[in-house]
């Protein structure tokens, strides 16, 4: 449906976004484009929409007709929600009001917003605001979506909401390019991954080739470090609600709901209880090869046990026992380590 041959594209300045990208998209496809922020990935769906356009290549859609869902939603604030959905087709297709507002119902159906057809955008959520948007798409019949990271400006919920519906589109056989940051997302949606870095297509597959077996080392690098938090305690005078914020944003990120509860909980009980401060403390919070989460602490310029000290209160080594799968205690050169499984009990929505 669309065949990219050799683009690149330079932007004033010299700044190169796109370094000889070709690419396929078939019939039916889902695919994910995710790598790190400016590596060319949005520049890639505007040229592809026509927003941009390409320095050198080729961008072959043939009688493919497209339409793109933005990181703002860009509804118009002045008409409804209904409205919104209707002008496209009214407007640029020659379609009577009637049908248009018949098909537009149907579209907000689809996207589970028919209640909110009369009602003025201001009104909405910005989760309700993006599906009016992927309606407003829809509703010039598009063989193609592209998707320009449609969650970034949302909470967790409302992405939720969004994600919904993208997945129930890709269900439905719609032909997708979606550029996003939520790995996770793309695992279960896609049925191709493009790993971007640096303008340029560094690894594509499946989900699982990309996500559980990938090749480049710029592609594991990538893949680790969103799926692992890594903080460190500098001195007795630490930020508790820093590091608290953060690890709710690692857990916002990776899909993990209200995970983030026992993290903080396991991880003020070591700071307070176990780990006296005797040099950097290094935490490093990630999913390990079982999609389990796991904790791994290093404790600088520390030999004597942690957790398995006998001075270790007890009631203080129950509650860090209930919130842990396993616990186990390492040592490697001046450094002692602690090795720990989250309980599952405890990570329920």
């Amino acid at each position: 449906m669309i065949r990219i041959s050799h683009l690149s594209k330079v932007y004033p300045g010299g700044v190169t976004a796109l370094r000889d990208i070709s690419l396929e998209v078939r019939p039916g496809e889902v695919i994910s484009v995710i790598g790190p922020s400016g590596c060319g990935k949005s520049t890639l769906v505007r040229c592809i929409e026509g927003l941009e356009a390409p320095s050198a290549g080729t961008i072959e859609t043939g009688s493919s007709r497209l339409g793109m869902v933005f990181q703002q939603f860009n509804v118009f604030p002045h008409l409804s929600v209904l409205d919104n959905v209707t002008l496209g087709p009214v407007k640029l297709r020659g379609i009577p009001r009637e049908e248009a507002e018949q098909r537009g119902m149907e579209l907000l159906r689809t996207v589970g917003l028919a209640e909110k057809a009369r009602r003025m955008p201001d009104s909405l959520s910005g989760g309700q605001k993006q599906r009016v948007g992927i309606a407003r798409c829809l509703s010039m019949d598009p063989d193609v979506l592209l998707f320009d990271e449609p969650t970034s400006a949302l909470d967790q919920t409302m992405k939720t909401e969004v994600f919904g519906v993208i997945s129930e589109l890709a269900k439905q056989g719609m032909t997708m390019v979606i550029v996003t940051h939520e790995l996770e997302f793309a695992r279960k949606v896609s049925t191709r991954v493009l790993f971007m870095h640096d303008g340029e297509i560094c690894e594509e597959g499946t989900p699982e080739q990309v996500f559980d077996h990938p090749q480049k080392t710029l592609t594991q690098i990538f893949i680790r470090n969103r799926r692992s938090l890594i903080f460190q305690v500098d001195s007795r005078e630490y930020d508790l609600y820093k590091f608290n914020a953060d690890i709710e944003w690692f857990c916002q990120r990776n899909h993990l709901g209200k995970k983030y509860f026992t993290l903080e909980l396991i991880t003020e009980e070591l700071l307070t209880h176990f780990l006296p401060f005797s040099g950097p403390i290094h935490f490093r919070i990630y999913l390990n090869d079982e999609k389990k989460l796991a904790m791994e602490i290093e404790q600088e310029s520390c030999s004597s046990p942690i957790v398995d000290s006998p001075e270790a209160d007890e009631i203080s080594l129950m509650i860090l026992q209930g919130l842990c799968a396993s616990i186990r205690e390492r040592q490697e050169g001046a450094s002692r380590f602690l090795d720990i499984v989250v309980n599952d009990v405890y990570n329920q929505d």
